[in-house]
């Protein structure tokens, strides 16, 4: 059964722009920075060109492409939604979406209880 809540989710805006990454790169994933280099930005790489591991945890897809973030970076995030918007700017440096004068943004809401009760483990 699929849980009745998502932990990352993306706009329109930002389906539109995966797809476009996708289909110019193959399949892609992403990876919530933790704040060296690009500040605190979603990162969109080609798969196999960012390593996870252990220390990663997959929060879940969008658009197809898994997205990750630290395990410790996780703990303070695990009551969040994450939301995956595109807003016009410079994309990070090693993030997919560079160049094209648009960036991703990470926006975020609180789970309410019920739906705290309803989010599948990760």
């Amino acid at each position: 059964m699929e849980p009745s809540v998502v932990r990352v989710t993306a706009t329109p805006e930002a389906l539109d722009l995966i797809a476009t990454l996708a289909g110019e790169n193959g399949p892609i994933l992403f990876h919530q920075s933790g704040g060296c280099c690009d500040g605190s930005s979603p990162m969109c790489y080609p798969r196999g060109d960012f390593m996870t591991g252990d220390s990663d945890v997959q929060l879940g897809e969008i658009g197809g492409a898994p997205f990750f973030m630290s395990r410790s970076q996780f703990d303070y995030w695990k009551h969040t939604q994450i939301i995956i918007d595109v807003v016009a700017g410079r994309g990070g440096m090693f993030s997919l979406e560079n160049g094209r004068g648009v960036r991703f943004l990470t926006r975020s809401r609180v789970f309410t209880d019920d739906e705290v009760m309803g989010l599948a483990p990760v």
